[in-house]
């Protein structure tokens, strides 16, 4: 296993589409660093202005680094997905396409071995993609902005996490985001299993995320009973709770609480379940895949 997953390694990490991804993501983030470096405050005003009449709000002191980057995730991370199916999606197919696949089938391995090292290789390419994101969104914000206390805005409250409590967030958020990334892969591997062009299972991928993701953000009582608690992009925005802090009677905020852990963690088992249920099928899927034809 150790061996091919170093083969479809050196397959992902030698096409340079894989490096597209990393490029567009230092060039985005690079883009709204720059513009809020110039105009933070104007940005901050746009979207707490509502409240100047009742508060005196501090928007030299809000916009920090780790301000910054919880911009910058919640701009971002919603479109990367996208990125991660340039790769997943081609992983299976594009050999079937080139005939390498039938070269691999070949040899003394089982096709359950090479679907699962094909999707670990995916996952490690996931995690590079984020660790190269965290990189320049945190800690290159943090150099350029400095550091303070993050305020969140959630509807029309406004959560103040202290700056000793902020960076253990982060860390929780992008492992919450890499899972939810890791079953987009999955969802990729599948589509290219049951397909033998590249093109097909990275469109079905994006469409599949664009209607689900519009379907989940529709407030229609039907949708909301009958279908978002069944579709996975209903779950894989839930980094975002990891910013939302508890308080007490008082109402004062509770230092390293999280408002609705049992949520976060029930989006976590759910996005688990569909990694689970993706992977599994895309094993049966290859494991009767005609690759003579």
């Amino acid at each position: 296993m150790w061996k091919l997953l170093q083969i479809e390694l050196y397959k992902i990490f030698k096409k340079p589409r894989t490096y597209i991804a990393f490029g567009a993501i230092a060039a985005i983030i690079l883009l709204i660093q720059m513009a809020l470096l110039v105009n933070g405050k104007e940005y901050l005003q746009f979207g707490l202005g509502f409240l100047d009449d009742s508060f005196e709000i501090p928007y030299d002191r809000i916009s920090n680094g780790y301000w910054i980057c919880f911009v910058i995730l919640n701009l971002l991370l919603i479109h990367v997905p996208i990125l991660v199916a340039l790769v997943a999606g081609d992983i299976v197919s594009g050999e079937a396409n080139m005939g390498t696949l039938r070269l691999m089938v070949s040899k003394p391995v089982s096709r359950t071995e090479l679907v699962l090292a094909k999707f670990l290789a995916s996952v490690i390419y996931v995690i590079a993609l984020l660790a190269w994101m965290a990189l320049i969104a945190l800690a290159l914000s943090m150099l350029l902005f400095g550091t303070g206390d993050v305020v969140v805005a959630k509807s029309m409250e406004l959560h103040q996490i202290e700056q000793s409590d902020v960076l253990w967030r982060y860390f929780a958020a992008f492992g919450f985001a890499a899972l939810a990334l890791i079953m987009v892969a999955s969802l990729s591997l599948l589509l290219s299993c049951l397909s033998d062009n590249s093109i097909g299972p990275i469109v079905a991928t994006v469409c599949i995320i664009i209607v689900c993701t519009l379907i989940s953000e529709m407030q229609i009582p039907l949708y909301d009973k009958y279908l978002k608690p069944y579709l996975f992009t209903t779950y894989m925005l839930g980094w975002k709770g990891f910013f939302y802090i508890a308080v007490d009677a008082d109402g004062q905020t509770i230092r390293g609480s999280v408002q609705n852990l049992p949520a976060i963690l029930k989006s976590m088992g759910v996005i688990l379940i569909y990694i689970a249920g993706f992977v599994t099928t895309a094993v049966l899927v290859f494991r009767k895949k005609d690759i003579l034809s």
